[in-house]
């Protein structure tokens, strides 16, 4: 997540969310290349990702867009993980949960690249895919 950065800034908010799965490796997608990680956040142990939502900014004409600002997430047992992104826009809804005995195994982004000119977005949309686990 990139930090905002003022009034004059050009914020892009999330640019990048990574799996850390346990014991296959940390996948991502694409990942933009502002902003710090935050914090890892987990779901109880044998509890796997199943279902999260997404905090979106629209576009906002001539003033400074973020699109993606924020990440929710929920595990298999009702735990939240709750995001540590920035506050622009609104969330959305949740998505359709993974089936039961099912939970997320992979992930794709839609990520806009840096602009020359003009304003930075970063991340854009999310997908999380189910397998069974």
């Amino acid at each position: 997540v990139e930090a905002h950065k003022g009034f004059f800034g050009d914020d892009s908010g999330l640019n990048g969310v990574k799996l850390f799965c346990d014991p296959a490796g940390t996948p991502s997608s694409s990942v933009g290349p502002r902003g710090s990680w935050l914090p890892l956040q987990t779901c109880p142990q044998r509890q796997p990702l199943v279902a999260f939502r997404l905090r979106v900014e629209p576009p906002r004409g001539v003033w400074d867009d973020v699109a993606a600002s924020n990440l929710d997430a929920m595990c298999g047992d009702g735990t939240m993980l709750l995001g540590q992104g920035t506050l622009a826009g609104t969330w959305g809804n949740w998505s359709q949960p993974c089936p039961t005995s099912w939970g997320v195994c992979g992930i794709r982004t839609l990520l806009e690249p840096p602009q020359r000119a003009g304003d930075d977005t970063s991340l854009n949309d999310l997908q999380l895919f189910c397998c069974l686990m």
